[in-house]
């Protein structure tokens, strides 16, 4: 089953595949009828084992256990901003992942329609859809043990017409477990380059943290705001100058905002956000940051110069009362 599955295709004798959702190297994601529950309709999404497990048997065999058990980790989440996770199987050598059908548009196709009106989305309403996306990543990376997402963009990041935002496809999702050495992998990818932090360009073997995420959600909300993506993390790290600040791009982004979102994106996992909630706070004016550098490079300090003017009346009153010890020292030695 390594081509394409035809409309009309029924799956488990229970689902009917309707039309194609999207595509990839690994295999493709399908809408489809569930026959059993009259109405409802399905995301589907096939991996194609030959594709992404190893050819010898025993392995291979290995790998669709760890498939199966880590698809039933992901039914078991149930968040408001999550998709549901509803059943998973294995046919004609395909592995599959049954996932509620999300209607609507995706974050990307709105900020490519303000684009082609010359506009910008409004800071206020991407604060709004983030306070739901760090919700669901709350309730991910909170998880015993913490559970991934490894592809935020803003393709995957569907407005519901109640505005609800769902965070879709679990494709590649990454179950960490305390042995960091057997950490292992739902769905294996590198995710999309403008978007994944340079310790995911490793794939498997690179170490990633609930930090990774909080890289994807910045470079996420960079390309909201400044309606262009930006420079993926190995052209920054080949010339720290290639990433535009958000501001030079939309002079309506909020400073602060401004210095979360490149707060979000260093380069080195340790100089980023802990967590969710202290980039909620960045992002929200609540935690006071030190200017980032133009490119997202190590936050910086201020020179001195800048420190003389940021505190110039201070230093007025140092030079005045210095001037006055001077004066009365000079009239006591006089006399």
């Amino acid at each position: 089953m390594a081509g394409l599955l035809q409309p009309g295709t029924i799956l488990r004798e229970r689902y009917r595949i309707t039309g194609l959702i999207g595509q990839g190297g690994m295999g493709a994601v399908y809408v489809a009828d569930d026959l059993r529950l009259e109405g409802r309709k399905t995301a589907i999404k096939a991996v194609h084992a030959e594709l992404v497990e190893p050819s010898d048997g025993a392995l291979r065999e290995q790998a669709r256990a760890q498939f199966h058990r880590e698809a039933s980790i992901l039914a078991r989440l149930d968040h408001p901003n999550l998709p549901k996770v509803s059943d998973y199987f294995c046919q004609n050598g395909c592995d599959f992942l049954v996932m509620d059908f999300v209607p609507g548009p995706d974050l990307l196709q709105l900020v490519e329609e303000a684009r082609a009106k010359g506009e910008f989305l409004e800071e206020s309403q991407v604060l709004s859809w983030t306070g739901q996306l760090v919700e669901a990543l709350r309730y991910l990376h909170g998880q015993h043990p913490p559970i991934l997402h490894r592809d935020i963009k803003p393709s995957n990041i569907k407005l519901t017409a109640d505005g609800r935002l769902k965070l879709v496809d679990f494709g590649l999702v990454k179950v960490m477990v305390s042995d960091e050495a057997r950490t292992v992998t739902v769905l294996q990818g590198r995710g999309t380059a403008a978007y994944i932090p340079i310790e995911q360009y490793g794939g498997d073997t690179g170490h990633t943290d609930v930090r990774s995420d909080i890289y994807a959600l910045g470079a996420t909300l960079y390309h909201l705001l400044t309606g262009r993506p930006p420079a993926d993390a190995k052209q920054r790290f080949l010339n720290p100058n290639v990433l535009l600040p958000p501001r030079a791009i939309n002079p309506a982004i909020s400073p602060h905002v401004e210095r979360a979102i490149l707060w979000a994106m260093e380069m080195h996992p340790d100089d980023r956000p802990a967590n969710v909630d202290e980039l909620w706070a960045a992002l929200q004016g609540e935690r006071e940051l030190n200017q980032s550098s133009a490119h997202g490079g190590t936050v910086s300090r201020p020179s001195w110069p800048q420190a003389i003017v940021a505190n110039w009346p201070l230093v007025w009153l140092s030079l005045s009362v210095l001037s006055v010890a001077v004066w009365l020292t000079w009239r006591v030695t006089a006399g």
